[in-house]
């Protein structure tokens, strides 16, 4: 009796072959749309950058077990970056977009908490935007509440993430941190 309630292509109307391609997740998800996904962790943040008229970025690495109050070095160092990251965004051209529409050194980090945070902290105190290009682990990472919402990101893949990070930049700021600092600094290096 339910079966005569229902329409008469309401299997066809169900099925995943129905799916509009683009709001279908599993196709999605498919391992051969890997390039397209690529694509699009490449296009969803350029287009936001390129709206907020970021034309050059400086990027701050360093750990995300630095916190503000932390002892000895460690406190000293959130200062730093927090002090560094205010001090170039008002002088550098990040707080308004310029004559013809960018915007200039604007502060960059992974987006996460320590180093990071203290950095996106500094230009928020500076009245400026910064980016946060997170990353999506296991465990682990969230955004720091001190990058611009607008220009928070969240990637799945390192190397586009790296791009990003790469594409703009006009300096390269690294705070104390682990491997993982390292391996950001050695790429930007390479």
């Amino acid at each position: 009796e339910i079966k005569d309630k229902l329409a008469p292509n309401a299997a066809q109307m169900a099925s995943p072959a129905f799916r509009l391609a683009a709001l279908d997740q599993d196709f999605l998800l498919g391992d051969a749309r890997r390039g397209l996904r690529f694509q699009l962790e490449y296009e969803k943040a350029e287009e936001a950058l390129r709206a907020w008229g970021v034309k050059s970025t400086i990027v701050v690495f360093g750990s995300a077990r630095i916190g503000e109050n932390g002892e000895g070095e460690h406190g000293r160092w959130y200062g730093a970056a927090r002090q560094f990251a205010k001090i170039a965004s008002e002088r550098g051209g990040a707080k308004d977009t310029n004559h013809d529409g960018h915007r200039d050194n604007v502060i960059t980090t992974g987006g996460g908490g320590g180093i990071m945070e203290a950095a996106n902290r500094g230009a928020l105190d500076a009245g400026a935007p910064s980016i946060g290009f997170n990353i999506r682990l296991p465990f682990e990472q969230e955004p720091n509440p001190y990058s611009t919402p607008e220009l928070t990101f969240q990637f799945h893949y390192f190397a586009m993430r790296k791009m990003h990070f790469a594409m703009r930049a006009k300096a390269l700021v690294i705070f104390p941190g682990g491997f993982g600092t390292l391996d950001e600094l050695f790429e930007l290096l390479t």
